[in-house]
């Protein structure tokens, strides 16, 4: 049976013709849903973009390249703003996973890198080309200094692998040049022994 002329309404909000009262309310609900959709969308896009800022004002260096992808198959927004919530908590977390599997402080895990790196390029050099063999020298003394004075002796590193290696390449050196001087030629077979201390510590890192 076909709705007569007084069985419809204008509705004041989207001023089109409509059915009286029972119609208006399911409107106004579906209208309240679009609302409440649009505050979600907003909101997570919200998140997504100061947790970039976040990330990018603490390392100046990481640059992203595009959002996370929107979720398909009717995943909920909910998925990428944990997603988003997990590399920040990653990035601010000061511990890392080393390759042995061991949870490390991530500034250890640099220092001690560094020294491997650098040690190792300073061993490698060949000494007759003086000024880069004495850059790499520095160097290597550089890192050297530093890794000692932050971690020489600290409880939470002191039994680990790579520490324990790491000293004993440095305890070579310094045993060897107290005794021949510092202008001393490094022999092969102390060199030798250095690098394959270096890499089992680099193993553990």
């Amino acid at each position: 049976m076909a709705p007569t002329a007084a069985s419809f309404a204008v509705n004041p909000c989207l001023s089109v013709p409509v059915k009286a009262p029972t119609d208006c309310s399911e409107r106004k609900g579906s209208y309240k849903q679009l609302r409440q959709n649009q505050v979600a969308e907003t909101r997570r896009r919200v998140l997504l973009a100061g947790a970039i800022s976040a990330i990018s004002s603490l390392s100046p260096y990481w640059i992203p390249t595009t959002l996370p992808a929107r979720a398909e198959g009717g995943q909920p927004a909910k998925d990428e703003e944990e997603g988003v919530i997990g590399a920040i908590k990653s990035l601010l977390d000061p511990n890392e996973k080393t390759k042995s599997g061991r949870l490390l402080p991530k500034a250890y895990l640099n220092s001690a890198r560094e020294v491997v790196k650098a040690l190792r390029e300073s061993l490698q050099e060949d000494p007759k080309d003086n000024a880069k063999f004495r850059r790499n020298a520095d160097a290597a003394k550089e890192s050297i200094r530093e890794y000692l004075s932050n971690w020489r002796g600290q409880e939470k590193i002191v039994h680990e692998e790579s520490y324990v290696e790491i000293e004993k390449a440095i305890r070579a050196l310094v045993s060897f040049y107290s005794k021949a001087g510092p202008s001393a030629a490094l022999p092969e077979s102390v060199k030798s022994e250095i690098l394959d201390d270096l890499k089992t510590a680099e193993e553990f890192l």
